[in-house]
Parts: C-alpha cells; structure tokens; sequence
C-alpha cells in the first residue's frame, strides 16, 4: 500500500497535486515527431518555473496529459 505524501508550507499540510490536459483545437494530430519535444520541453519549463514536480507525462499525437504536485 502506497503512503500518502504531505508536503507541508508555511504550517499547512497538503498533498496539492495537478493534472493538466492539453489539446489543440478540434484535436488535430500535430504532436509529432520534433513539436513532441518541443512541447515537453515547453511544459517542463513552466512546470519548473512554477516550483511543480512532475510525476508523470505522456504526449499523443492529439493531447498532452502532465500530472504533477507542489511542495
């Protein structure tokens, strides 16, 4: 059985966790190939820029699905 992960911040304990879905307009299948890398290149910036960890990826030709957490 998995433990439960706190993070704790300013006395708050929390288990604050995200999953972000991307798709573009009418589900176009343009993540491929060179724009894949791209893009996961893209979201790892963001998400370390915002002080988010990622847990798990996974790029399709038509979306992107991230999930993260904060600490």
């Amino acid at each position: 059985m998995a433990q439960t992960v706190y993070h704790i911040r300013n006395g708050i304990a929390s288990t604050i966790k995200y999953h972000v879905f991307f798709t573009p307009k009418y589900r176009r299948k343009v993540f491929y190939g060179d724009k894949r890398l791209e893009i996961g290149q893209i979201w790892r910036r963001l998400y370390n820029w915002k002080g988010v960890n990622i847990i798990n990826t996974e790029v399709c030709p038509d979306q992107v699905h991230i999930e993260g957490y904060t600490e």
